[in-house]
């Protein structure tokens, strides 16, 4: 049976709790959240377990793609969990995927672990060939210049 899961994972130079705050913090986060080319902008977060990030990522050929975020569960600096909505709006539809980000620090560098786990092994299969996992990974490799380069805290 094929997996309805995308796994994608990188290790970071910073410790634990700055590679946390950048996903979630408003003010860090639109500096890196994106594959290559794409922006960021928040309208609002909420960061709290029912709490919502809506915000749109802006594509390089001018789309606009509308999310919504809704934090399942926070263990401040260790794990994160929300179901992700492709609409800012609760329309009743259930998650477009539910996504768990574990951080692991270790002789003061952080694995960034993120799950994205689909409602179908179909749905999973669109997301790739949308470029899910490309596009994880520049997003990662972007919070890590980000963090080189900004330092938050």
């Amino acid at each position: 049976m094929k997996d309805k899961t995308i796994h994608i994972s990188r290790e970071f130079d910073a410790p634990r709790e700055l590679v946390f705050e950048a996903f979630t913090q408003p003010e860090h986060i639109g500096k890196w959240w994106g594959p290559n080319g794409f922006s960021t902008t928040t309208k609002s977060m909420n960061f709290k377990v029912g709490g919502e990030w809506i915000f749109t990522m802006h594509g390089p050929d001018g789309t606009d793609y509308p999310n919504r975020v809704v934090y399942t569960e926070i263990k401040n600096s260790k794990l994160l969990k929300y179901d992700h909505f492709d609409k800012y709006k609760d329309d009743g539809r259930p998650p477009h995927f539910k996504q768990t980000i574990t951080f692991k620090e270790a002789n003061g560098k952080t694995k960034v672990e993120m799950n994205l786990l689909f409602p179908t092994v179909e749905k999973r299969e669109e997301a790739t060939e949308f470029g899910a996992v490309e596009g994880g990974n520049q997003t990662l490799a972007r919070l890590a210049e980000f963090l080189v380069s900004e330092k938050p805290g």
